[in-house]
């Protein structure tokens, strides 16, 4: 949160439920699908735990700030709780930013600057941007027949349709599946469809690739501009600046995003721990028409990479247990200078200081001696830190 009131993004707090017609509105099939909904007591209304919070800051900007001037940056922080089928509900810990009514290129490469520092704020290694773009896949899979182009159109077909079986043989990648899902379409876009499957990699070369393809006229304009956004990325980024890859066959996120959508991947995660794009059409649903764009980390993710990696947690002040004449006193003077300091009722003991998380005891006697009991000989030497405290 540091890193994002940092880039200027304001923090807000939206309620853990809402009137379910209300939030859903905001929300995919897959998030709809999602929502645990109940009869709220006192109303009779029935209302949804949030399974995503952009669509509560999406009601927000459109209702309370109908009429504040953009871009408007907002950054939050939370629980969500989604269904998550034989294992019944699944609460997860977010964070994450909206921009609304930036411009692009300009709001798509701030957002994945502001990615980019809190990725490098989690001190995880081998950090790496894969961004990607809708239009290309759109393009392929609007040319099946019988197929509507529209984005939100994928949820309805089965898997035994053609548009079905070719979008998920390029979600894995599987080049014999492509081949054969696209016999059903033209010669030409049957060419691009099986290119989406090898459009990955470092970003300058794949674009590059990418752009060498027969594409129509608005395809070609938008891989021009997703170089811009690289581009105005690592002119903006705080350094060093990350690496950043392409795949332009990537469909998580397909029905929901407008434009460029994007991963955050890094060491010891199995999985990206942030995702984000652009969704132009979501505050629209509100009232008010709006571009927008942002990404959520998944902060269990990040906690359990660091963990598998090795990274230590944020050291914290030093703190410390006054036992004794003055304590209250002491404990004051404690804090006004950074440390943490409770007073205790009984003669602390090195066991616990240690189950209370304090690293030192200041005992005090009647007779004005001071003695310092240490919790572990072996954390750290806090003397120094409490050498004034002992001569007050």
């Amino acid at each position: 949160m540091a890193v994002f009131e940092a880039w200027g993004y304001g923090r807000i707090v939206t309620p853990v439920f809402e009137c379910a017609d209300v939030l859903e509105r905001g929300l995919g099939h897959d998030a709809r699908a999602a929502a645990i909904r109940f009869v709220e007591p006192g109303t009779g209304e029935i209302v949804a735990l949030r399974p995503d919070i952009t669509p509560q800051v999406a009601r927000l900007v459109a209702t309370r700030m109908a009429d504040t001037e953009g871009p408007i940056r907002l950054c939050y922080e939370g629980a969500v709780t989604r269904l998550a089928g034989e294992l019944g509900q699944r609460e997860l810990l977010q964070a994450g930013i909206e921009l609304i009514d930036a411009p692009e290129p300009e709001g798509d490469a701030e957002v994945l600057a502001v990615a980019a520092a809190a990725l490098a704020a989690t001190r995880l290694p081998e950090i790496r941007l894969d961004i990607g773009h809708v239009a290309p896949a759109r393009h392929v899979l609007g040319a099946v027949p019988g197929a509507a182009a529209g984005p939100t159109q994928t949820s309805k077909f089965h898997n035994g349709d053609a548009r079905a079986r070719l979008a998920g043989a390029l979600a894995r990648k599987d080049r014999a599946g492509v081949r054969a899902a696209a016999r059903v379409l033209p010669a030409p876009i049957a060419a691009l469809a099986e290119a989406l499957v090898t459009l990955w990699g470092p970003a300058g070369p794949t674009l590059e690739r990418a752009a060498q393809l027969a594409w129509p006229d608005d395809v070609l304009a938008t891989l021009a501009r997703l170089r811009s956004v690289v581009a105005a990325l690592i002119d903006l980024a705080d350094p060093p600046a990350p690496a950043v890859t392409i795949d332009l066959g990537d469909l998580r996120g397909f029905d929901y995003y407008t434009g460029v959508r994007f991963a955050g991947y890094a060491g010891g995660a199995p999985d990206a721990v942030l995702r984000g794009g652009r969704y132009d059409e979501l505050i629209a649903r509100y009232g008010r028409p709006a571009h927008a764009t942002g990404f959520a980390i998944d902060l269990e993710a990040v906690a359990e990479a660091q963990r598998a990696v090795g990274v230590p947690a944020p050291p914290m002040a030093i703190g410390i247990a006054v036992f004794g004449g003055r304590a209250a006193e002491l404990a004051r003077v404690a804090r006004s200078r950074g440390l943490r300091a409770v007073t205790a009722v009984a003669r602390p003991t090195p066991a616990w200081l240690r189950g209370a998380g304090l690293d030192a005891g200041l005992v005090l006697d009647g007779a004005g001696h001071r003695e310092l009991v240490l919790a572990d000989d072996s954390r750290r030497d806090i003397e120094s830190a409490v050498s004034s405290l002992m001569e007050e």
